[in-house]
């Protein structure tokens, strides 16, 4: 379909709830992240039946506190690339004579 990002309805149920979500995501993959968010909704309930809505909100709370670490983890480790590049690149100048 050269490119053209088809939006498709996915049903998911979250933490007792049904959602009808329209996207271009492969519904696998959506269905994975639902699942994702089911995992930690049910880890922070433990033997209650139905998830309250402080366990959803701690559940995200979760998930973005460990999206801002690897968020960081990723600037982190992108100045340490360009840091070793350009140290590469300084070494190299200093080795290869200049062109007359």
């Amino acid at each position: 379909m050269c490119g053209v990002a088809v939006k498709r309805t996915i049903k998911i149920h979250v933490a007792g709830q049904h959602y009808v979500l329209r996207s271009d995501a492969d519904e696998g993959y959506v269905q994975s992240l639902a699942d994702s968010v089911n995992a930690r909704i049910n880890a922070l309930k433990g033997s209650r039946q139905v998830a309250t809505q402080s366990d959803v909100v701690l559940a995200a709370l979760k998930l973005a506190d460990e999206l801002e670490h690897e968020r960081q983890l990723r600037t982190n480790l992108r100045t340490q690339a360009r840091t070793h590049v350009q140290r590469m690149l300084d070494h190299l100048s200093l080795s290869v004579p200049a062109a007359a």
